[in-house]
């Protein structure tokens, strides 16, 4: 039918339209899924081709590469080896003497899929990559134990070496190593390869060293602290880092719990060991002299190449090229050690002394302590934070008052009784005041209440950035800042505070210090090192700073005096609290301090010197006043011998730094008059362009006095000497051979002078620091004797003018408190 076939046919129709987008939908899918398949497989191909290209150019592991330790190699400045670190102190472990408890602990925590992979562990892989996308950081890595072997074994672990090259080869040689080796081998190659700490490798040697056990008698606690060193070694180190060690056990423990490998009571009394209580004693009797005399220098070298490349020195088989002064390395240790006991007084004083060349930032010898007995002790050149005491004063203080304010070296302060804004006391270590002081003078005798003024009016803020030139960072309150103490203190190590006045000695230019000038790794690569420098003050600042601080040795540090050679420094100590002096039962009156600084130096080196004890707080730990002049002990004899043959030359005055003679305590500073006294000029050091063109008027000529007449009363025995009523402003003033007797605006006086004797009589008028000439009078009384009588006779001379411009107290009593407060401590 007609009708009926054009309906159908219109169904079909409307019914084939409706199919063709989702025809078309497919399509698409199944082109996209076609090129997506495509592409994959050309990458994989591609990859798989790359993988083959570089696994065809791995390096063969031999059986020395696994069982052998591959050992760094430290140098002198000169080229000379000092040290090979790494390969010597080790036991090898065999595949059944691995206990359960170990093998368990290290699988835990380092490779839980070692047994089921084959090499490579894809699903580590994965769930490492995850992880590090959710954290925005690279916090896991996707190597397994074989793999790590491998790169102990021929690669560097240097995280910029880890190159998809590398990566390539070290998954293509564990592949191989899983054929030839049992899992059991390969977990004694890794264990015998591991770095614990204090120059001890192989777990078989730490067990033996840290808890003079056999691996088959380790506990889980032990086990576990075992498992998680070899990370970070260093960072870990129960000997010197008990706490972080703790903690790092303890997340073993945790996750060997997580994966139930021990039970929970197992866990809790893991984890209740204290970990110092399972430590034992470190005593290794192949350490030799020089072994302990570069330790504190080679714990320097190890650290700044672990930050400067991410290499560890002792597993990644480097050559070493330092700034090290063997020679000056030796005369230091054998200078501190004080065997023959002539410095220091007992064996349980401590030192850290840092020497570094001002040309370079170079350090050319350290000293960590003295009678250390272990490899990588206590370093407290890089681990001491102990206030610097005074020696901060030309950093904090003074040194930003010139570069800052302009300040002259003759700038006037006056140290008085004062107060910290807070209202505290603050007082000198004399207890007394000096009253009107140039700077120089109040820095070199160290008064504390002239550096808080200089604080005060320079800033905290400006004073904080001055020290952040040379990353000098303190902190208080947990942050960066300074507060008003800091005026006369501060805590940093000696390195910091050696660089810091290293800047004085070099015209301002900080050189940050360091030790490794070159490196060159395993793989033959070489990376040069040298100091990041910057200009951290004006050679104005720093050579008026110099030219104060010349006046300190042998004046105001008498033990670093040395002839004849160029040099300057500062002294610092800290201070007992009235409540510690009582808890110590120290006597308020006696002299006593926790730490005694010395920071010297000449135009080549600059030393630090530190003397205490590790517990200043422990009875009997306190330093007496000869106590305190040992660091400069020290450093007077490490810069007699750092300058034997050094030719000695003299800082050169900068373009920027002009001369000037000053009438001291001007203010503002002032040029003298023809009658300012010696003893009140000065010649000064100004930034160029603000020397003073003013000439005093505080010293000036009055007119003498006019009448002065005397007479001797026999009757009386007296002289009555009188004179002309005043017609200036001031008062008499008259003295008895050289004594003043009397000051005030009469005009008669009368003196007692019984016979016989000789007595000269001075007058003149005073007027605050102006005085005149002075008039004088001399009276000679003789005796004759006689068989009856005894009969006086008066002789004298006319009325005489000496002039007296000069007179070092022209200003009557008052004058004389103030000059005599012009004297140091």
């Amino acid at each position: 039918m007609v009708t009926g076939s054009r309906v159908e046919r219109k169904k079909y129709r409307q019914k084939q339209y409706n199919k063709t987008p989702k025809r078309n939908y497919l399509t698409w899918l199944k082109r996209i899924l076609i090129i997506g398949l495509s592409l994959g497989l050309v990458v994989l191909i591609a990859g798989a081709s790359l993988f083959t290209y570089y696994a065809m150019s791995a390096p063969e592991i031999s059986q020395d590469d696994l069982t052998g330790q591959v050992s760094s190699k430290v140098f002198d400045h000169e080229g000379n080896l000092v040290k090979t670190l790494g390969g010597k102190n080790r036991e090898l472990m065999t595949p059944d003497q691995i206990p359960d408890v170990l093998k368990e602990a290290v699988l835990a925590i380092e490779d839980a899929r070692f047994m089921e992979h084959k090499g490579v562990d894809p699903i580590r892989i994965v769930g490492a990559a995850l992880a590090n996308l959710k954290s925005g950081d690279i916090r896991q890595g996707g190597s397994t134990i074989t793999q790590q072997l491998v790169k102990l074994s021929v690669f560097s672990t240097k995280f910029e070496d880890q190159t998809l090259e590398r990566k390539a080869q070290e998954a293509w040689l564990s592949l191989k190593l899983e054929q030839e080796y049992s899992k059991e081998e390969i977990l004694s190659l890794y264990l015998n390869k591991l770095f614990y700490s204090n120059n001890v490798y192989g777990a078989k040697t730490a067990a033996r060293t840290f808890f003079s056990k056999e691996l088959k008698d380790l506990t889980l606690a032990e086990a576990a602290l075992l498992a998680g060193l070899p990370q970070a070694p260093t960072q870990y180190d129960p000997y010197l880092y008990p706490d972080v060690a703790q903690e790092r056990r303890d997340t073993v423990l945790q996750v060997m719990l997580k994966r139930k490998l021990i039970s929970q009571a197992q866990y809790q009394q893991a984890i209740a060991i204290p970990v110092s209580s399972m430590l034992t004693p470190l005593d290794d009797d192949t350490l030799s002299e020089k072994d302990l005399m570069v330790d504190a220098y080679i714990d320097v070298v190890a650290q700044e190449v672990q930050d400067k490349m991410n290499l560890n020195v002792y597993t990644d088989g480097l050559e070493i090229y330092t700034n090290l002064d063997l020679e000056a390395q030796k005369h230091l240790y054998q200078t501190v050690q004080d065997s023959a006991g002539q410095i220091f007084p007992n064996d349980k004083m401590q030192t850290a002394v840092s020497i570094i060349n001002v040309d370079n930032g170079q350090i050319t010898a350290l000293s960590g302590g003295r009678n250390q007995e272990v490899a990588m002790g206590l370093n407290r050149t890089t681990t001491l934070n102990r206030s610097i005491g005074s020696t901060m004063k030309p950093l904090a203080d003074y040194g930003p008052a010139i570069e800052y304010l302009n300040y002259s070296t003759g700038q006037t302060v006056v140290d008085e009784p004062y107060q910290y804004s807070s209202g505290d006391e603050i007082y000198n270590y004399d207890m007394n005041y000096k009253g009107k002081q140039t700077l120089r003078e109040a820095l070199v005798g160290s008064r504390n209440i002239p550096a808080l003024k200089l604080l005060q009016e320079v800033g905290l803020d400006k004073s904080y950035s001055f020290l952040q030139k040379m990353d000098i960072n303190i902190k208080n309150n947990n942050q960066r800042e300074l507060v008003e103490s800091n005026a006369i203190g501060g805590e940093m190590t000696p390195i910091q505070l050696a660089a810091a006045y290293a800047t004085i000695a070099n015209y301002g230019n900080y050189y940050k210090p360091y030790t490794v000038n070159k490196v060159v790794t395993q793989a033959g690569t070489i990376q040069e090192f040298q100091a990041e420098s910057r200009q951290a003050m004006k050679d104005s600042t720093a050579y008026m700073l110099i030219d104060i601080l010349k006046g300190v040795p042998g004046t105001f540090a008498e033990k670093a005096a040395v002839n004849g050679l160029y040099h300057a420094g500062k002294t610092g100590t800290t201070n007992y609290s009235n409540q510690q002096r009582a808890e110590l039962g120290i006597d308020p009156e006696i002299f006593a301090a926790p730490d005694a600084w010395y920071a010297g130096f000449t135009p080549q080196y600059a030393i630090a010197t530190w003397v205490g004890y590790d517990d200043p707080y422990q009875t009997g730990h306190q330093l007496s006043y000869q106590d305190s002049l040992i660091p400069q002990m020290i450093y007077q004899e490490m810069i007699q011998y750092l300058m034997q043959d050094v030719p000695i030359v003299d800082w050169q005055k900068p373009d920027s730094v002009e001369i000037a003679e000053i009438e001291k305590y001007t203010q503002p500073l002032q040029k003298p008059s023809p009658q300012t006294p010696a003893n009140m000029r000065s010649n000064e050091l100004f930034v160029k362009g603000t020397q003073p063109t003013q000439i005093s008027p505080v010293y000036k000529v009055l007119p003498a006095p006019t009448g002065f007449d005397a007479e001797y009363n026999e009757e009386t025995q007296e002289i009555e000497a009188k004179w002309d009523p005043l017609t200036i402003q001031g008062t008499f003033e008259l003295s008895l051979n050289g004594n003043v007797i009397y000051i005030g605006t009469d005009t008669e006086f009368k003196v007692e002078a019984p016979a016989p004797g000789y007595y000269e009589l001075g007058l003149r008028i005073v007027d605050g620091y102006s005085a005149s000439d002075r008039l004088m009078i001399n009276f000679d009384l003789s005796v004759e004797e006689t068989s009856t009588s005894e009969e006086s006779t008066l002789e004298t001379s006319e009325t005489t003018l000496a002039p007296d411009p000069n007179n070092p107290n022209p200003g009557g009593e008052e004058g004389l408190t103030s000059l005599e407060n012009n004297d140091g401590p």
